[in-house]
């Protein structure tokens, strides 16, 4: 061959290695544009994803990679996401007066389609002006939170302020949707009842002291403290309720769940509807 192309045999020999080196140069490349966009990905999500959902954006952007070679290359950049450790915070006040209506979830919360059950919380903040208070109300079958509120203080009025928030965010449409808690005096009061059964909401409530009973909610709060506002300081109220909202959006729209597919809430909804818009 080296006779029929006029070449000298070290002239094929150093051709045939620098096709080698190619080679190796391609795959460093490959790996250097990956190292970016895995760096960039982990900034977008506010330093909480780890390899599973990185992967998952990964693909959805057209990467052809399998989480294996993902997870070799976040842990070479010393990327990790943020694992939530339980905790407890004391909310709950409960009225022993009241009467409580049946626990219609049984801790089943996602019951397989959108609005059929809701849960909902209150959880205490702090920032520079003192402390304040958030309640929200998520559906658990798609992870979004409708609705929420934050004050300085956990009157039934901040419970009202999410539901009604909710209840719009669904178009008013809500009858027969199970609203789901704990048995917090906020709960049990008599203008909750009349709000429940003016949108012909289902109230709903586990025991007291359990907090499986009240796990959807629970869940929210976790994912919240400890991949936002553990890592962050509030001077002013009004900064803290700005970071509640924006921290909510970025749920709502970007944050991938493992339960519903690694999709954000807004993607999953979509995904819902796509395959009656493509009929």
């Amino acid at each position: 061959m080296a006779r029929l192309l006029e070449v000298s045999t070290s002239g094929f020999y150093k051709h045939h290695g620098r096709g080698v080196t190619t080679k190796l140069g391609e795959r460093q490349q490959r790996k250097a544009d990956l190292e970016v966009k895995i760096l960039a990905i982990h900034q977008d999500s506010k330093g909480i994803y780890g390899a599973p959902r990185i992967t998952a954006e990964l693909r959805d952007r057209g990467e052809v990679i399998t989480e294996k070679t993902d997870a070799k290359i976040t842990r070479s950049l010393g990327v990790v996401g943020i694992s939530p450790r339980t905790f407890k915070v004391r909310t709950t006040v409960v009225d022993p007066f009241a009467s409580f209506p049946d626990d219609l979830v049984q801790r089943r919360f996602d019951q397989g389609r959108l609005d059929s059950a809701w849960a909902s919380d209150i959880t205490y903040l702090t920032c520079g002006d003192g402390g304040m208070y958030l309640c929200a109300i998520k559906d658990e079958h798609s992870k979004k939170v409708l609705g929420w509120a934050v004050a300085d203080h956990m009157r039934t009025e901040l419970v009202l302020e999410a539901l009604d928030r909710a209840v719009a965010e669904r178009g008013g449409d809500v009858a027969g949707t199970i609203m789901h808690s704990d048995r917090g005096s906020q709960y049990t009061a008599e203008i909750m009842r009349q709000a429940c059964e003016r949108y012909g909401l289902l109230r709903a409530m586990g025991e007291t002291g359990i907090c499986w009973d009240n796990a959807g909610a629970e869940s929210l709060w976790s994912r919240f403290k400890h991949e936002y506002y553990y890592r962050h300081t509030f001077v002013y109220a009004t900064e803290l309720v700005a970071a509640v909202d924006n921290w909510m959006t970025f749920y709502n729209t970007h944050r991938r769940h493992s339960t519903i597919g690694v999709l954000s809430p807004a993607n999953y909804k979509q995904s819902l509807t796509a395959p009656i818009m493509a009929a």
